[in-house]
This record gives structure tokens, sequence and C-alpha cells, in this order.
């Protein structure tokens, strides 16, 4: 999760968040930028360090991307990666957008990315742009996956576009073992790179503000992790990911009692976040790669070749608990609002919405930190992801490996939950190794139990809950069910079901079979409607969804159907209240 956007001095940074919005260039050449009004905590100060953390991501060697030339000559970091839909970060001098890091020793940096290049948004009404931390990126992940591909792909083909290449990584003065070695290093690398996206990227692609997130962390994991060197490939465990739903806000994330769409992982403490965190790093260009060692905790390294960063991640955790909901930043029918707050009160019989998405204490996690409650439920939305979740894969170098009392052995073939559960816990247990005494036969959670420091008792959480994402091994054939979150913010989230496959509230308020069947996605905002506009961008998407015949499709409207009987003015009245949350 990389972040970078330099608003400096903190007395400045709380004035500018405590307002609604203050106004500058995002880029010289940009229109302003007005900056939502997302609470005291998340100042200019803590927007910075979100935009620029490093979490352990790496897509390449820096001077490698910066090298890089388009299809059309262009250098690749050109429009610092708005053609995709990222957000432009002027603090960071390498052309990277909001997201996009640089870490590593000087002159050896590694390019990758973080939380924050999928969850930050900018939206556009009447001629302004809005900033919105921690809302979903209306960004084109698939292209640029394929663009970096076809990049690489020129480079290693084309021999003067090699030269050029070299002769910008490499500068004056290099040898000619030096370019041959660069050809070898870069081959290697996009020959695990165009395995897993010739093999994984669907078609219809996912367009802008969608992504199979969890297909993406299988594939990387049991696809460029588990096999022999030096390529460790395993390319029969790389299958499409077809399952796309929209990235979700991340205020109040922190705050759930289960995260995930279908809500499968305990939640509330950094301990039980980490397991969580870690898959992502897994999925966003992490390097992973474990070795069997008898000598070693567990049996496997799991972390002597990770770039995982535990400490970055912790940091990002933290950052995530000072975003607020964004404030609506347009005027309200304060009178209209509170009959929709009456018509958000009733009874989901009734077509009210409180049951599911009112606030309410959930579990009480360690150390004695409320949640709020997250229901899981199917209400007949897209069942796709369920399928993803029911994978199995090849475990490769993991087989056999296992987490005493917590994961089974895993298997020749295993589910891939399974071999994710092991790859997460062993690698957690041995980041903290040095506070854990193993005897041998000993069981992992008795020994955090009795050896962990207080500070990190909370991972015994951690690893019972891992139990119920092994249980997903049973899920085969089981009713889609999905969480239903707190609504504040909501307005800032279209389009809407966790596959995105709904534009706006109002869309939302209709029967299923009435719902659009076709939109386009981008950053122009309807605040009548409170979602997408219906004219967006030449440079956005467009999304044709399915209806409730096909419900597997991954982009099935169908579902939700509450408040879809409302009279019209109480719909009205609840959209209006919709923009207060």
């Amino acid at each position: 999760m990389r972040l970078l956007l330099l608003l400096r001095s903190a007395a400045s940074g709380a004035a500018f968040c405590a307002a609604l919005c203050l106004s500058i260039a995002a880029r010289a050449d940009d229109q302003p930028v007005n900056w939502a009004n997302q609470g005291p905590a998340w100042n200019a100060e803590a927007r910075a360090q979100f935009y620029s953390q490093d979490q352990g991501s790496r897509i390449m060697p820096l001077a490698w991307l910066k090298a890089l030339k388009r299809a059309d000559g262009q250098p690749f970091l050109a429009d610092d990666l708005a053609r995709y839909g990222y957000l432009p970060n002027p603090a960071n001098s390498e052309g990277l957008p909001v997201g996009f890091t640089a870490s590593g020793l000087r002159g050896a940096e590694w390019a990758g990315m973080s939380c924050a290049a999928c969850h930050t948004r900018q939206i556009s009404v009447g001629g302004e742009t809005y900033r919105i931390d921690g809302g979903p990126a209306i960004a084109d992940f698939q292209s640029f996956l394929t663009d970096l591909d076809a990049a690489t792909g020129k480079v290693l083909s084309d021999g003067a576009a090699f030269d050029e290449f070299a002769g910008a990584v490499l500068g004056p003065g290099a040898q000619p073992q030096d370019a041959v070695q660069l050809h070898d290093s870069l081959a290697a690398w996009r020959l695990r790179y165009h395995a897993l996206m010739a093999a994984a990227l669907p078609d219809p692609p996912w367009g802008y503000g969608r992504l199979d997130a969890v297909s993406m962390i299988f594939n990387r994991l049991a696809g460029l992790d588990l096999g022999p060197p030096p390529s460790h490939l395993i390319v029969d465990n790389i299958v499409r990911a077809d399952a796309p739903v929209r990235y979700p806000f991340l205020w109040n994330a922190t705050r759930q009692d289960k995260t995930q769409w279908p809500g499968f992982e305990d939640n509330g403490t950094n301990q039980l976040a980490l397991p969580r965190n870690l898959g992502e790093v897994t999925g966003m260009f992490g390097v992973f790669e474990p070795e069997k060692n008898r000598l070693r905790l567990l049996g496997v390294s799991y972390l002597n070749n990770s770039s995982a960063n535990f400490d970055g991640l912790e940091k990002l955790e933290e950052l995530m608990k000072r975003i607020g909901p964004p404030r609506w930043p347009w005027p309200v029918d304060t009178a209209l609002a509170d009959k929709g707050r009456a018509v958000f009160e009733r009874p989901a019989a009734d077509g009210g919405c409180v049951e599911c998405h009112g606030v309410k204490p959930g579990r009480v996690q360690f150390p004695n930190q409320q949640t709020w409650a997250t229901p899981v439920q199917d209400v007949g939305t897209d069942s796709r992801e369920y399928v993803v979740l029911s994978r199995k894969a090849h475990s490769g170098v993991l087989e056999g490996a296992q987490i005493p009392d917590v994961v089974r052995p895993v298997k020749e073939t295993a589910y891939i939950v399974d071999i994710l559960a092991v790859s997460v816990l062993g690698s957690i247990l041995q980041n903290y190794e040095a506070s854990v005494i193993m005897d041998p036969g000993a069981q992992a959670v008795e020994l955090l139990k009795f050896h962990v420091p207080p500070s990190l008792q909370g991972l015994v959480d951690a690893f019972r809950s891992i139990e119920d994402i092994t249980n997903l091994s049973a899920i085969a054939g089981a009713k889609p069910a999905y969480e239903a979150r707190v609504l504040e913010g909501i307005w800032a989230a279209a389009p809407y079901l966790h596959n995105g496959s709904v534009p706006s509230l109002a869309e939302l308020l209709k029967p299923a079979a009435e719902r659009v069947a076709t939109f386009q996605i981008g950053p122009a905002y309807d605040i009548e409607a409170v979602g997408l506009a219906v004219e967006q961008p030449a440079s956005s998407s467009t999304l044709k969804t399915t209806d409730c015949s096909d419900r597997n499709s991954g982009d099935s409207r169908c579902g939700h159907e509450y408040g879809v009987q409302l009279p019209p003015d109480d719909k009205k009245a609840l959209l209006e209240y919709l923009k207060t949350l």
C-alpha cells in the first residue's frame, strides 16, 4: 500500500481538513482539487504518509519502470499514469501517482503499490473535482497490467528498444556484460509476469473501479511462489480472474467485526488485520517464495525471500483508523433528510435499512475492543466470488506444511484458502519467532498463549480467526452471503453491490428487473441519483450487467431488493438522509 502527496505543516494540515475543503492544484496543469472533510484526525500529515507508506509490494526496479516506453514511444510513466485513472501525487519526484511507491536503497529502489492506489477516489460535479481518501478508486488496473506486459515484451523482442532501455537503466560507462545481465534479469521477470497475465486476465476486462482481487491473490500465491526455482512457477495454478468486485471503502473498515466481501475474516484489532493485509500484499506484487527448511520453526522458511513489510502494514492499519467518512459537500434539504431518517429506521420488511446497516455492537475483540456488527447474509446478489473461494491448487513447496491446531497438513492438491492460511500464519509466526519458544510437537496456538508478550497476545485471536478461512473449504454449494456495512459515507462509494453492478443509490432502490443493464463507470457524479452520472468522460469504461437469470456471471445486478416498493416520496427522502451519513 503506497501513498504520497506532500502537504506540509501539521498546523495548516489540521485547518485544511477541518474545513470542508481546500483548493490546491494537484499538478500545475490541473484544475484545483477540493478535499473532502473526513474528520479532524485525517490531516495533511496523515494523508502524505498514507499516500507513500511502503507495504512490501515489488512491481519491478524503479529504474526499469522509468526507462520503459509505451507503444507510442512515450515514457510509460507519462501523465503520472492518469490514463488509467490513478491520481497525481505532486510530492513524488519520480512521476509516480498516489499509491505507487519507491522503496529501498537510493539508486536501487523498487517500484510498488499500496492500498492507497486502489482506495483513493476523485469525482467531478459541476466542473469541480473532489478528492476522497479511502474511497473506492475509479482506476483501470487491468489496462495497467496489460500495458506493462506489452511494454516489457517489446523491450525483449526489439533490439533497438532494448538498447534504448539498457542505456536509460545502466547509464554511460556500462559494460557489455551489464547489458547481458540486464536482459537476463528482465527476461526472468517477464517469464513470471507474462505467465500470470496470459492466464489470469479476463475478457471482457474488469474495467474502471473493479478488480477480482481474491483470484489475483490466489493466482500470484499459487502460480508464482510455490513452484521449483528459479522461476517458482506452477502455471496450472493460474486461472481466469472473472469474479470482479468493486473496491470497498476504508473508513470504518477497522471497526467491523468481519471483513472481506464474504465476511469470512474476523476483524477489529491490528493482529486480526495482519493476515488480511499480508494476503493483500501477496496479490499486489508482493514476493513470497517459501522454502522447505527443517531447521526453521514449522519446517518452512516463510520469510527468507518475502518482501512483506510488517512495520509498514501496521502503520497503514493505524492510518486507516484515522480516515473518517467523507461529509457530503453540497447543500442538503434537512427537513427532507429528517423524513428519510424515519424511513431508514423502519424494519427491513417495511423498506428500512437500520437492521442491516445501522451501528450495532459486534464482538469484543482483544484487548476489550468493541467492534460494529457486520451481518453476513444472502440477499440474492451475484454468486461468482463463492466459486473463487472453493478453488483448489497444487501446493508445491508447501505440501505437508501445517500450523498445529489451526491449519491441518496441506495436501498435494488443496483448497487455496488452506494454502493461503498456512502461508500467512507461517509468515506471522516467523516474524515474531524471537518471541516464541518452540517445543517439539507443541501446538502453535498454545505456544502463543504462553510465550508471546502481552503486546502480541492478540495473535491468538488471529490464529483462531483463520479457522473461519480454512472452513471455507466446506462452502462449495453454500448460499453466497456477503457482509452488510454501516452506511456512513456511502454516497461516495458508487457503483453499488459487492460487484459494482448498480451505478447509483437511486437505481438500487428499483427492483432488479428495472435497474439499468448497461452503464459507464467514471468520475462524473450525479448528486441527485447519488452515484455515477449517466454521461462520463471518454476514458471511462462501460459495464454490461446480467439479470437474475444468470446470478453467477460475476456481473449480475440481481438482489438486495430492499426499499424497492417504497413510494417515490419516501425514496427521495431516504436518498437525502443517506447523503448526511
